[in-house]
């Protein structure tokens, strides 16, 4: 998990709670070599042979095939780079979204006012809901059931925390 920077946080008040949630990938760039590497030279052995036997419009069909692989893990890896922030204060709950080639979207709550919503045990289908008078917005839609649910429980008992008078 690499620690990125929130844009446009407001300083002042220390946060209660801040997490930030990325998304999850099982390949990193070094995998990703050797597989690309690996089926560059399968595709290269089978199409080799194909063309050897005069077929050679297969040879095509192996480097297209090469070509949307790597495709696919680029979008994949691209749609990595998105990550949330939530920080929590006394005043406020923040949320903020970053996407590539997306302008940062940032939602703003009222902590006493905050409902957090989750299906305990998790589902496949279940998300983290925030919902605050009118609004509402779903938090880290790209984790697994049970790292939502872990989540969700955190931020409630940071907004417990929050909402619960000081003791004195």
């Amino acid at each position: 998990m690499q620690d990125a920077m929130p844009h446009g946080f407001p300083s002042g008040q220390p946060a209660v709670f801040r997490a930030v949630l990325h998304p999850h990938r099982s390949l990193g760039p070094r995998g990703f070599r050797i597989l690309m590497g690996a089926l560059v030279a399968v595709s290269a052995a089978v199409g080799g042979l194909f063309l050897a036997n005069g077929a050679w419009p297969v040879l095509g069909f192996f480097g297209l095939d090469v070509l949307l692989v790597w495709l696919a893990f680029q979008a994949s890896y691209r749609s990595g780079r998105l990550y949330e922030t939530v920080e929590l204060t006394p005043e406020r709950l923040t949320v903020q979204r970053v996407e590539p080639a997306r302008p940062v979207r940032t939602w703003t709550f009222q902590p006493y006012w905050l409902r957090v919503a989750m299906d305990d045990p998790p589902q496949h289908h279940s998300h983290v809901t925030l919902s605050s008078r009118g609004t509402t917005v779903i938090v880290g839609s790209f984790l697994s059931p049970p790292e939502r649910l872990d989540f969700a429980n955190a931020l409630r008992r940071a907004l417990d925390r929050v909402r619960r008078p000081p003791a004195g």
